[in-house]
């Protein structure tokens, strides 16, 4: 079974109200009920992805965190007006 994890983590905040937000658990379940538990680096890899463009928002403690350095429990949800922007990280290369 394919899932399309970028679609179901935007479906499962966009039927929550502003600012309320969803854990990676419950994303999953929304995915595949029976399965969940073996979705959830696939949620944590592309909730990182969805932030960085600014889709939506991860938050730890009830804060906006940093999606190239978020560690433990995390929980999802769309942006609000304020939210600090993550600049999504640029490709290392040699210096020119």
């Amino acid at each position: 079974m394919t899932v399309d994890m970028e679609a179901v983590i935007l479906e499962v905040l966009s039927k929550l109200a502003p600012g309320k937000s969803a854990s990676s658990e419950e994303v999953a379940r929304a995915a595949s009920p029976e399965r969940w538990q073996r979705l959830t680096g696939h949620v944590r890899a592309t909730a990182r992805g969805l932030a960085r463009q600014g889709k939506i928002v991860v938050t730890r403690h009830g804060k906006p965190a940093d999606p190239e350095n978020f560690k433990g429990v995390y929980r999802l949800r769309m942006p609000l007006d304020g939210d600090p922007k993550f600049a999504a990280p640029t490709p290392e290369g040699p210096e020119e």
